[in-house]
């Protein structure tokens, strides 16, 4: 949410005097920063958006709300997608304490329990007409703040996987069931080869993506591909991994339960994985299948 999204967003599409006046507290952590997207109608769609930002004299009103957004309650700079009187989309910044600006925190969370998620509202809030990004232009800008947000959870849920490759693989050598080490045994083998062998797929996978990034030369599909693929892996080392733990895999003793209950958020998060299927899968075939 700080880096790959309010980041790079003004880092991108904001003016000099906009990276000067954001930048360096978001860096150093001295301000927090979200990335204002989702709607409750618009997840998967964010192009049929409803917030309106209607230019005002020196001003631009904005109304509407936004849902499932980290960071927002506590945000000192908000970077907020809306559609203008010419119905493009454009990004604006909304600062801390701005008038006409609330959040609430979406409570009851089984999952990333420990980030602050909210809903938020505009109601005629109000902000200077300098502080719209005055190079994001179109839906575009906003998804390409996703391709930086993406390829950074398909290196993010390797971590995951490995704490878990790990923690599974202790265990199985420390905890004897039938006179052996239970490590000993060929059904625990078979999933611990294939963790092993899964991770290092999702690493050569993740390198190869930033290496295109780096080049500018990584195109959506391969960004999905990457996500897709990494985070599937990641939750599928978690399930193996708590079955090895047995009945200590649910409990708090162990760090996998964590780590499989966080990733069922993150196959949602940044596009869900039948929405990075079908980005692919129109890659590959031509044909668009997300509507008709």
């Amino acid at each position: 949410m700080q880096g790959a999204l309010a980041i790079q967003a003004i880092h991108s599409f904001g003016s000099p005097e906009q990276q000067a006046r954001w930048l360096p507290g978001l860096v150093k952590g001295e301000l927090v920063g979200c990335f204002a997207l989702t709607e409750h109608g618009h997840g998967s769609d964010p192009g049929g958006m409803e917030a309106r930002a209607t230019r005002d004299g020196d001003y631009y009103i904005l109304n509407g709300s936004k849902c499932w957004i980290g960071n927002a309650s506590i945000a000192d700079v908000k970077v907020v997608w809306a559609k203008d009187g010419d119905g493009r989309v454009g990004g604006f910044v909304v600062e801390k304490d701005a008038p006409g600006f609330r959040a609430q925190d979406i409570e009851g969370k089984f999952s990333l329990r420990m980030s602050r998620t909210s809903e938020c509202w505009f109601e005629d809030c109000r902000i200077p007409a300098e502080n719209r990004l005055p190079k994001a232009s179109g839906l575009g800008a906003a998804l390409s703040c996703l391709s930086y947000a993406r390829t950074g959870i398909a290196w993010g849920v390797i971590g995951a996987a490995i704490d878990c490759y790990e923690t599974a693989l202790a265990y199985a050598k420390s905890r004897e069931q039938f006179g052996r080490p239970i490590a000993g045994f060929q059904l625990v083998q078979q999933k611990l080869v294939w963790m092993a062998q899964e991770i290092t797929k999702a690493q050569l996978l993740a390198l190869r993506l930033t290496r295109l990034m780096e080049a500018g030369s990584a195109r959506s599909a391969q960004i999905s591909l990457a996500k897709r693929n990494n985070v599937w892996m990641a939750l599928r080392c978690a399930r193996k991994a708590r079955d090895i733990l047995g009945a200590a895999g649910i409990t708090d003793r162990y760090s996998v339960i964590r780590h499989l209950m966080n990733l069922e958020t993150v196959s949602t998060y940044e596009g869900t994985h039948d929405i990075h299927t079908l980005i692919v899968g129109r890659d590959i075939t031509g044909i668009d299948a997300f509507a008709g």
